[in-house]
Formats: structure tokens, C-alpha cells, sequence
């Protein structure tokens, strides 16, 4: 079995998880949680407090896209916080969230990490995790709908644990491979499985289409997380739970992956490693089950908040 494979007996712990406790905000341990809201297209960066208050972060002056990570962004942002956290505007809750993270250089996903998703997919167990991208033009916010796309018949539901990068990342060790990470979010991979499986080359034809992945709420930096080996991921369709399980039942763990990818490419700050379903997809059920116009996508993680996607039909604007 591959080293990577073999989960660390070690466990990472987090040194705070408050947002707004502003006690601990001035002692310099201060965990928080990343949002954009806006317009698409015109997010602006803001936090989301403990108590649901959602804070305006537009005098940080900065979004939170590479750059941002790549030059201590969360510390410097602690750093406005603790300066201008009180005075900052609060926003509405009405106001759209868009996706927490500003459009990273690439998403890659890894299949079939969950050894009975692999099974109700008719699939083997992989050797070595399995490697794919979803076009970054695919990211939305967590609440905007699902198009289904043209000629699409099997658009499909996954929830999963996504990890985003803070640093850059070239051959790291797993040991090490914690500290490159920026924090966690919740994430829908959708995919239309005839185009993924039926439509030949590569299994990014089913998963790139525009609002195919949904992000956030937010972005939780690691303090956020008591830990990310023990999360409780579900997914509803309609009201009807479809997907339940748990991180702990990834075939390899979250410094398995990023060490594992940083192997085979050079992860950028901002980089998204969305890490795998739990079973209960559409395309495992008997029969297999699909999404349509309609219906209401309800998904969560454990600290890392809910998401809600109603499924529209595509409207080609040239067609009027």
C-alpha cells in the first residue's frame, strides 16, 4: 500500500476557535472565517462572526485571491481585525454570498477517496489517489443555482471536504504538509456523468461546467477546524438525505493529498484540493437518480457551514 495512503497516527490541533472573542483577538490567537459577498462579479472580501454577523473587509484593500495568501494575507488580516473590527460595517444577510475565495489558479479533485463510493460506482479501489481538475470558471457562491448544462442528462450531487492552499507547494513531505494549508470549506462537486463517462477522454468533460462548483459558506482557517480527520459531511436532495458520512473514512487524509498532488504539479496559494465523496451519489442508486430543473440541493460540514442550490435549466441567450 502507498505510504500516502497510511493515515498519520498524529493529529493536528488547532491553538484557538473564536471569531469574536475580542479578548482573545488581542492576545494574537484569533481563528476566523473568510467570506465574499457582492454581486457576481463584484464580490468584495468581509468575515463572518460567531454569531452570524457578517463584517464589511473592504478597507483591508485587498480580495483574497493568490496574492493575498501568498503574502501572509490571514495574519495581516488579524492584524486589520484587531484594529478595525469594531468599527467595520456590518452587511446584511440578504446581500449574495459569492465564493469565499477569488478565483484560484486551478481546483483539483481527487476521485474516488472513499472506498464505498468507490464500490456503489462500480469502481476498483484505486492504487494511488486519483487526480482531476474542474475548470476554475465552474466556481460560484454557495447559494447560487445549478445549471443544468446543454444536452445534459445525468447532472449528479457530491459533497465534499475541499482544503485550500496558503502557501506555495512543490514536493512537500506530509509531515509538513499542514503547514501550506490556508484553511477548509465546504464544496459541491458536481458532475454530469454522461459527458464524464460516456463522451470519452478525461473525466473533466462531466465536471467544468459553469456553476459546477459551488464554494463556502466561507473559508474556515485551520484554527477554525478541532479536526479535520473526524468531519460529518451529508447531502440532501428534495429533503431527502442522499449522502452521509465522514473524513474519517477517506481512504488517504487531507496531508496524504496535498502531499500526494504537490508530487505532480505546483500548488499556487489560493489552490483548491477538493478531497472526495462519501457513497449515496445519483449515479450509485438502483436505479441511478438525477437531478432536474427544480430541485433544491441542501449540503453541510461540520464547522464549515451549509449550502443550498436550487437546479434551473440552461437558457441559451442567443436563442432569444
Amino acid at each position: 500500500m502507498p505510504r500516502m495512503f497510511v493515515r498519520a497516527r498524529e493529529r493536528w490541533t488547532p491553538t484557538s476557535r473564536s471569531l469574536v472573542d475580542f479578548a482573545a483577538l488581542h492576545q494574537g490567537i484569533y481563528a476566523m472565517k473568510l467570506i465574499r459577498i457582492g454581486e457576481v462579479g463584484r464580490e468584495r472580501p468581509g468575515l463572518l462572526l460567531e454569531d452570524g454577523a457578517r463584517l464589511d473587509a473592504s478597507s483591508f484593500g485587498e480580495d483574497y485571491d493568490e496574492a493575498f495568501f501568498a503574502n501572509h494575507g490571514p495574519s495581516r488580516l488579524q492584524d486589520w481585525l484587531r484594529k478595525h473590527g469594531d468599527s467595520a460595517p456590518r452587511v446584511s444577510n440578504a446581500v449574495r454570498l459569492g465564493p469565499p475565495i477569488c478565483r484560484p489558479s486551478k481546483i483539483v479533485c481527487i476521485g474516488l477517496n472513499f472506498r464505498d463510493h468507490a464500490e456503489e460506482s462500480g469502481m476498483e479501489i484505486p492504487k494511488e489517489p486519483v487526480i482531476f481538475f474542474k475548470a476554475t470558471s465552474s466556481l460560484v457562491g454557495p447559494n447560487d443555482p445549478l445549471v443544468i448544462p446543454k444536452n445534459a442528462t445525468k447532472v449528479d450531487w457530491e459533497v465534499e471536504l475541499a482544503v485550500v492552499m496558503g502557501k506555495k507547494v512543490t514536493y512537500v513531505s506530509r509531515e509538513n504538509a499542514m503547514d501550506r494549508v490556508a484553511g477548509f470549506a465546504l464544496h459541491n462537486d458536481y458532475s454530469e456523468r454522461s459527458f464524464q463517462l460516456e463522451r470519452g477522454g478525461q473525466w473533466v468533460k462531466g465536471k467544468s461546467a459553469d456553476s459546477f462548483a459551488p464554494l463556502g459558506p466561507f473559508l474556515a482557517t485551520k484554527d477554525e477546524i478541532a479536526d479535520f480527520n473526524q468531519l460529518v459531511l451529508w447531502l440532501k436532495v428534495n429533503g431527502e438525505f442522499r449522502q452521509r458520512g465522514s473524513t474519517s473514512k477517506m481512504i488517504c487524509d487531507v496531508p496524504g493529498l496535498v502531499a500526494y498532488v504537490s508530487e505532480f504539479m505546483t500548488l499556487l496559494p489560493g489552490d483548491v484540493i477538493s478531497t472526495g465523496t462519501p457513497p449515496g451519489v445519483g449515479l450509485g442508486m438502483k436505479p441511478p437518480q438525477y437531478l432536474k430543473a427544480g430541485d433544491v440541493v441542501e449540503l453541510g460540514i461540520d464547522g464549515l457551514g451549509e449550502s443550498r442550490q436550487h437546479v434551473v435549466d440552461f437558457v441559451d441567450a442567443n436563442s432569444h
